[in-house]
């Protein structure tokens, strides 16, 4: 083993924290799983420990301790979605929208609900600007009424949003020079974070701009953590479409980080796996989300993404979640949505616990996981001990006042629970059956052997941590989504759009030498004066040495 082949992928769960050590060959050498903690962090610390730890028959042959040679740290959290959804850690945003006297009929965050808006919003206006779909001007960008604007609001970020920014980016641009030069605020842009559609885009621009004091801790918290550690290895965050970005790149535009968990999953169940094209099904302790890989990436969502109540148009894997987990609670023939999360170390009966849960379920009918062979007999211990007399009609209250037998609970139970698998799976495959699933995270061994609409279920080696895998192996990516017109013109038009991703690919961490053009997408466009087309680039590359 060569000194500086090493890197840590690290991904932040609902309910557990994992963390793996791959060699240059992109083997797994070290793996370790620890309960995610309310805080995030003093999980992620403690998975960094433990897989450390896991790291010490790898020293070198001179002693030096084998963490040494780890040159690389990915991480994917789940900070900035928690943020939106509790409400909690978000910056106040002036939100300014340039395209007045058009777009005025509906006000910017209209649709949002009232509590988070009132958590994030500075103020909003609307103020000539923006452009129309052939780049000409819908009115002249009017600097007076933006600082009268910001004049009046006390604010920690500004998010611009310019009618057709990803056709014609030149007035926000403007904005963005003119608030850090006069008022010295972050601004986030919306041409580089959402697609056509002017209220999504805006939705996210804002979002992204509220979460630049959690990209800040973030930030400081895994950077923090490797110093603690002594590690001088270079650390990244994954993003929501597979691929990773610096740490810079990430405090610009952290939005880019909601929904990285799923996305890793799905490149780490095609690592494991081998299988490029395929279902693939993260089963955790809450809940089971169902991607499809195409090509080993995920399959994106073309509909509008739903984020704490808001909807956005930037890109996301296509998601399908289901609350189905090894923590879920059972009872009277039903399965979940309650869920024992990560306490199901401590409260499922298999664990000595005295609630019955999905894991117990799978257990009684046969389903382990690999390497274990005592929870058979552990849950037949607990089955038994609340048969006893004077304990029965306590545990059964427990376990979720069933006055039935616990064994026939869980058989139908389980029947429920393979059930609600089979239907989200014939609602991923669109009808095709020739792909297999591939069965990852912590809960894989809940799934039947079998499956209706898959050629075959594969359950790889290592599959409980995919999502750290995941995250290990991304490459940088950076993508453009813009109008064109469809004349003589367009070759070259698309070659500029094509070194614009490269760039931004690079900007976000990859090697100049190795990025590739991975997708571009061309959809003409209807009832315009001039034909047109909407160009949408990706590119992608590995990391920077």
């Amino acid at each position: 083993m060569a000194e500086g082949d090493l890197r840590v992928g690290i991904d932040v769960g609902g309910t557990n924290t994992d963390a793996v050590v791959l060699d240059a060959s992109e083997r797994v050498i070290a793996k370790a799983k620890r309960p995610t903690t309310p805080d995030v962090t003093g999980g992620l610390r403690a998975a960094l420990d433990a897989v450390l730890a896991e790291l010490a028959p790898y020293g070198t042959e001179r002693g030096m301790a084998a963490w040494s040679r780890v040159t690389r740290v990915m991480l994917g959290t789940t900070h900035a979605t928690n943020a939106i959804l509790e409400r909690r850690n978000l910056g106040r945003v002036a939100v300014l929208r340039l395209g007045a006297p058009a777009t005025t009929a509906v006000p910017p965050l209209s649709d949002w609900p009232a509590d988070l808006r009132e958590v994030v919003s500075a103020g909003e206006a609307i103020v000539p600007g923006g452009h129309y779909v052939d780049g000409r001007e819908i009115g002249a960008l009017d600097l007076d009424a933006v600082r009268r604007f910001l004049d009046g609001v006390r604010a920690d970020a500004v998010a611009v949003t310019s009618v057709f920014s990803p056709a014609n980016d030149e007035h926000e641009r403007v904005i963005d020079e003119l608030v850090r030069r006069e008022y010295g605020l972050p601004v986030s842009m919306s041409h580089e974070i959402g697609s056509l559609g002017l209220l999504e885009r805006e939705n996210a621009t804002v979002l992204n701009a509220a979460l630049y004091t959690v990209a800040g801790h973030v930030t400081r918290a895994l950077t923090g953590a490797l110093a603690e550690r002594g590690l001088s290895a270079r650390p990244y965050l994954a993003q929501n479409d597979g691929t990773l970005m610096t740490v810079e790149h990430a405090a610009r535009l952290p939005v880019s980080t909601i929904g990285s968990g799923p996305a890793n999953s799905l490149r780490g169940a095609a690592l494991l796996s081998g299988v490029q094209d395929a279902i693939v099904a993260d089963v955790g302790g809450t809940s089971t989300d169902l991607g499809v890989l195409v090509g080993g990436f995920p399959r994106e969502s073309a509909a509008a993404v739903e984020i704490g109540g808001v909807l956005t148009n930037f890109r996301m894997p296509d998601i399908l979640a289901i609350a189905l987990g090894g923590g879920s609670v059972v009872g009277r023939g039903a399965v979940g949505p309650d869920s024992v999360g990560y306490r199901i170390v401590e409260e499922a009966l298999v664990f000595g616990g005295g609630t019955a849960t999905l894991t117990d379920a799978a257990v009684a009918g046969g389903r382990l996981p690999r390497g274990v062979s005592d929870w058979h007999e552990r849950l037949e211990a607990a089955l038994s001990a609340l048969a006893e007399p004077g304990r029965a009609s306590a545990g059964r209250a427990a376990v979720g006042d069933m006055s039935e037998d616990i064994r026939d609970t869980l058989q139908r139970a389980l029947a429920v629970a393979d059930e609600l698998a089979l239907d989200a799976v014939d609602r991923m495959t669109l009808g095709r059956a020739d792909r297999p699933l591939v069965a990852v995270g912590g809960g894989a061994f809940l799934l039947p052997e079998r499956i209706p609409g898959v050629s075959q279920v594969i359950r790889p080696e290592h599959a409980s941590v995919a999502n750290a895998v995941g995250a290990a192996i991304a490459l940088a990516s950076g993508r453009v989504d813009t109008i064109m017109p469809a004349g003589e013109s367009r070759s070259k038009a698309i070659e500029r759009v094509k070194e614009e991703a490269a760039a931004r690919a690079v900007a976000a961490g990859a090697d100049p030498a190795g990025v590739q053009i991975v997708d571009l997408l061309e959809v003409p466009l209807s009832y315009l004066s001039e034909p047109a087309v909407r160009v949408h680039v990706k590119a992608a590359g590995p990391l920077t040495r």
